[in-house]
Formats: C-alpha cells, structure tokens, sequence
C-alpha cells in the first residue's frame, strides 16, 4: 500500500464537500437533492465511479464549477468518492441534506480552507483515509474572538 496526498485546487474562497457514497445513482441523487434544497445555488459535482468503466460521473449547473469537480474527482481517483463545488450559498445550506441522500456514506470534510486529502493506493484501487482541512489550531480564542466570532454569525444571518 502507497500512501499519498492530494491537495484540492480550487479558489482560496470557493466552498466544496468531500465524500463518499456507493452506486452510481448518487450523481443524479445529489444533483436532485442541491436543487430542491437550495435552487439558486450553482454548484458542480464529480463522482468517482468504482467498477465498470470506473469513469468520473459529472453534474451541475456552473461550467466552471462542474470543470472543478471532474478535474478533482480524477486526481483523487478514490473510488465511489464525490466532491461538490459551490457558489450562492455554504456547504451548511445543504450538508443535512446531502448526507440525508440513501447513497452518502460519510462525508469527510465541507469547507473553504486548502484541503489535501491522504488517500491509500493499492494493487485494486485508491481510498480515502481522511482529510487536512485548513492549518493547525495556533492558540485558543479569547474574549475578543469570542466577540468576533459571534460578530461573524450575526453578519452571515446565522444568529440573531
């Protein structure tokens, strides 16, 4: 077994959700599931098929976005692994929702932060290990980042 890191390239503010399901009907299951929850969201998705012609499944509504996603899904190459690119919303929007799809198995990470995913290969195929999302924690938040953060929550419409 080889293992490997693959870093997720994208715009340093662009959001997306990493995970994995298990048939291909997830590509038109997460696609339906996006729209009906959050239908002025653009978004783009790639889903790596994992027998067959094991190929790069792709939907959305963004060619920029839908370009990201089937550019990352084959560097990933993980099989029945999925990523969601998205503009007009957060990945909060719609998390409940794509976990909730029957074919989600687990979700590793939703975020803006550089991501590289440690990704194990063998004589059979690539799978997942885990994720680095974003740099390690430098201290621990004081009353003023309290403050701030609960600032934060306010502008977005989060908190009241």
């Amino acid at each position: 077994m080889e293992l490997k890191t693959v870093p997720i390239e994208k715009p340093a503010d662009l959001n997306f959700i990493l995970g994995q399901a298990h048939f291909i009907k997830t590509i038109e299951d997460l696609h339906e599931a996006i729209v009906q929850t959050a239908p002025q969201m653009k978004f783009g998705v790639g889903f790596c098929e994992s027998s067959g012609p094991a190929l790069v499944r792709w939907t959305g509504n963004d060619d920029e976005l839908v370009d990201l996603a089937r550019k990352n899904a084959l560097a990933l190459g993980c099989g029945h692994c999925f990523i969601i690119f998205l503009k007009g919303g957060f990945p909060i929007n719609i998390l409940n929702t794509v976990k909730a799809v029957p074919e989600v198995c687990q979700v590793f990470c939703a975020t803006a932060n550089p991501v590289e995913v440690i990704v194990a290969e063998t004589a059979t195929g690539r799978g997942i290990l885990g994720v680095v999302d974003g740099m390690r924690s430098l201290g621990v938040e004081t009353e003023t980042d309290i403050a701030a953060r609960k600032q934060l929550l306010r502008r977005f419409g989060y908190k009241l």
